[in-house]
């Protein structure tokens, strides 16, 4: 609430002392002008304190309201966006990055198409059902071998004994974007072992929007009709399916209502009966039930089509919108075959002209494994409707977010299948060189999402899919808790084209996005600076969590990289002192080309660059580093609690929590946190230390230093010699950058040893050499490890070179691509 408003509300407060008499009662002591002092007094004092209740409550309203108070700043991204209208040909997409297979719309409450299937005839009973991607399945790789963000893709997904094929056309046309199939191909390993697979397509909607309508014939359902208030009426076809030999197939269908769209899986398993796949009835498989609508619901909302068949079988989808007036042929069979020749060979030709791998002598093996990390970043790109979880200071209780859309890239389908705020900033240094027009939407709803603070919520888990994928105490998201601000990476090359396109479209996006990025660097200068001039450090670290050798430090994105051992406001921190001098740099050069006040950011970039000033702040002349500065030691570990003493005798010791904490062997001071890894090279990442420094020279001697930070596979998150590399945070949770190698941060390393080895300097042949070292050990290890695995991880033992965490992790892992184009 503005403060004029708040003063107006407050002039137009009820006074509880005044009393309306028309017949001016001569008792009354405003009467007449006649009042008693001491009632005048006492009148006064009333008015006084109703009036300051009033307007202290008022304002502890306002500060509760503005962690869900939108910035008041036109939006980047209009209302209209997502239309079909305004963008056609991304109003349809695999927007639904947690299945394997799914398609959605943009569309608030769009209808939702997807894939299941499970292996029949096996020991398992029932046996497993995929749905939602799930690192359990033990799949043996399932990637995006090509997808292009807009018009089709191509996927690859491989069970023990089969593999699974999922190939995806849109055609334009009509009001609410066109037309689209898909073609499932289920094709054995071992043709001579028989595989009994069921598939099962399902259309679904969000309870009481729109309508389904199963279309059967002789008891085969060959069609869903269907509707919706953004899609008009639809028809989803079912071809005959291509099974060989053909009189193994079975077809069934279930027509039922699910209440939310989290419950498909369970909703489709209670659908399932058994019966016999032989005439011995020997050998029972699992087939859909049929109609079974609950009678408390006002019709279906969800229909499967189910196909059982010995493999190989094929499985077409043909999504057709009554819009469409013009179709000439439907989009199947060999209309589809044709189609999606022709997007693979647009696609091969623009890989090719961005990357420029053949140029480069990459052999096709290698190049395919490019295609599928760009693939998977890009059919990795999700669209969710909702409102996140927030809490202030001042709110007692999380309270939602408005709702709101959000277009983005998702680090990992199976595990982290949501928008993260700082992973979204290096998801789009790769997808803004394949299609900026897409890069520019993304950020747009990213930056639409800010508040009146200039604060966005670190982690977007909005809709009900979504929610159902998280822990609940990662939940609530605060708004003390910045994240990098890496979207300035992305930015710095998208503003420049913007700049020399100088469209109507570009302008306007500029003029929208500036006053927001205005607002979001002020945030983390103002919400994040530390206690001494030009020093930041990271909110959200908890000194009492005692389970904790080091408390995270979730804010920074490198969660348990080791801080000051006992957080305080004391602290500073090196890391997000760069990346606000990158960020300062980036506003500068937008501020210059719009034509805007840039003083103040040169300024501040200028201060923030200074080399004299930082060595000042974050040098250790003892550890030959740049380091946090904080209340910390290194001596302490982790013990289990020890039971309490004098105890009488024959009493039982009390119920006790048997974790183990930390012990403090040696007290902290305060001084420079000399943990050698990713935070102390920043300064080197982020190309702010001098081409000429003498610290550029001790930097490159810990980077290819084995016993430091180099290694085979690229460069290590923590060095050997720290006290902190490879050991346990808590009893439970295992290093996480503590050791393993991250292929974010070995980008951000070879794109400034490129820089240095492009500039004049003392040291430039030998950033050469280190860049050409490290890039080649990178890429090849991620090429084994694909092809040993099947899949791209989200990081790789520093030791080994083998995979690790989550996979697929085809979020910053995929810039990979980059590495190999040399595009930084």
């Amino acid at each position: 609430m503005s403060k004029p408003e708040l003063r107006r509300r407050q002039r137009g407060a009820l006074n509880p002392l005044k009393k309306e008499n028309d017949d001016k009662d001569a008792n009354w002591p405003y009467a007449h002008g006649r009042m008693d002092p001491y009632a005048k007094a006492i009148g006064i004092s009333v008015l006084v304190i109703t009036t300051s209740l009033i307007c202290y409550f008022r304002y502890q309203q306002h500060l509760r309201d503005l962690v869900i108070s939108p910035l008041d700043s036109p939006f980047i991204i209009n209302e209209n966006n997502s239309l079909p209208s305004v963008n056609p040909d991304r109003f349809w997409g695999t927007y639904r990055p947690h299945t394997y297979f799914g398609m959605k719309t943009r569309s608030k409450t769009s209808p939702v198409f997807g894939l299941m299937w499970m292996t029949q005839l096996t020991n398992r009973m029932p046996p497993p059902l995929r749905h939602w991607c799930n690192q359990g399945d033990e799949l043996e790789g399932y990637v995006w071998k090509m997808h292009d963000g807009r018009s089709f893709g191509s996927q690859e997904i491989q069970e023990k004994s089969y593999t699974v094929e999922t190939d995806f056309v849109k055609r334009p046309g009509g009001q609410h974007g066109g037309d689209w199939s898909a073609r499932i191909k289920f094709v054995p390993k071992n043709p001579k072992v028989p595989v009994v697979v069921s598939s099962f397509f399902y259309a679904a909607l969000e309870e009481n929007n729109g309508k389904l309508e199963p279309m059967l014939t002789k008891g085969k359902l060959n069609s869903i009709q269907g509707s919706h208030e953004d899609l008009g009426d639809f028809e989803l076809l079912f071809p005959s399916s291509d099974a060989s030999p053909a009189e193994s197939q079975r077809d069934s269908y279930l027509v039922t209502h699910a209440r939310q769209l989290d419950q498909l899986t369970d909703v489709l398993t209670g659908g399932l009966k058994v019966e016999a796949w032989d005439r011995a009835r020997t050998m029972p498989f699992f087939n859909l039930a049929g109609r079974k609508v609950p009678r408390d619901v006002p019709g279906p909302n969800f229909v499967v089509k189910q196909v059982t068949a010995q493999l190989p079988f094929t499985m077409e989808v043909v999504f057709q919108s009554d819009s469409v007036s013009d179709r000439s042929a439907p989009l199947m069979g060999d209309v589809f075959t044709s189609e999606l020749a022709a997007r693979t060979e647009n696609f091969n030709e623009k890989f090719e002209s961005t990357f420029e791998l053949k140029k480069k002598g990459y052999k096709e093996r290698e190049i395919a494994f490019a295609k599928a990390a760009l693939g998977n970043m890009v059919g990795g790109i999700g669209y969710f409707y909702g409102s996140s979880l927030v809490q202030s200071k001042y709110n007692k209780e999380p309270v939602n977010y408005w709702q709101a859309p959000l277009y983005s890239a998702v680090p990992s389908r199976p595990f982290f299948p949501r928008g993260f705020l700082w992973d979204e900033g290096f998801h789009n240094l790769l997808i803004s060189l394949w299609d900026a027009e897409i890069s520019k939407d993304i950020i747009g709803h990213w930056m639409d999402l800010m508040n009146v603070e200039g604060w966005i919520p670190r982690e977007q888990i909005l809709g009900v899919e979504a929610r159902a994928k998280v822990p609940a105490e990662f939940v609530v998201q605060r708004n003390t808790n910045a994240n990098p601000p890496t979207f300035f990476l992305p930015l710095k090359s998208l503003i420049k084209s913007m700049i020399q396109s100088s469209t109507p479209a570009d302008k306007a996006y500029l003029s929208a996005l500036y006053p927001r990025l205005k607002t979001w660097f002020n945030y983390y200068n103002d919400s994040q600076a530390g206690k001494l001039p030009f020093t930041y450090r990271w909110h959200g670290r908890d000194p009492t969590l005692v389970k904790q050798l080091n408390p995270l430090t979730l804010t920074s994105g490198l969660d348990d990289y080791p801080r000051a051992s006992h957080p305080t406001d004391d602290e500073r921190h090196i890391d997000l002192r760069c990346w606000m001098a990158l960020a300062s740099g980036v506003m500068a050069d937008i501020a210059r080309t719009l034509g805007k006040e840039s003083r103040e950011y040169e300024a501040t970039h200028r201060l923030l660059s200074d080399n004299k000033l930082l060595d000042e702040l974050h040098w250790s002349s003892k550890g030959l580093q740049y380091s946090d500065y904080g209340l910390h030691t290194d001596k302490a570990k982790l013990e289990k609690p020890k039971p309490p003493v004098n105890l009488h005798p024959g009493q039982r010791p009390p119920q006790m929590d048997t974790d183990k904490v930390r012990v403090v062997q040696v007290e902290p001071t305060s001084g420079y946190v000399n943990a050698l890894g990713y935070v102390s090279l920043f300064p080197f990442l982020l190309k702010i230390v001098d081409a000429d420094s003498p610290k550029l020279n001790q930097i490159l001697s810990d980077i290819k230093n084995p016993q430091r930070l180099w290694t085979d596979f690229g460069l290590r998150s923590l060095s050997r010699s720290s006290k902190f590399y490879g050991r346990f945070n808590t009893e439970h949770d295992p290093p996480y950058w503590r050791g393993a190698v991250w292929i974010n941060m070995n980008y951000l390393a070879l794109s400034a040893l490129h820089h240095y080895s492009s500039v004049s300097g003392p040291y430039q042949s030998e950033a050469k050499s280190v860049y050409d070292s490290l890039r080649s050990n990178i890429v090849s290890n991620m090429l084994r490890e694909f092809y040993r695995t099947g899949y791209i991880w989200e990081n790789y033992n520093d030791k080994t070179g083998e995979g690790k965490g989550s996979h697929p992790f085809t979020g910053w892992s995929a810039l990979v691509v980059l590495m190999m184009a040399e595009k930084y």
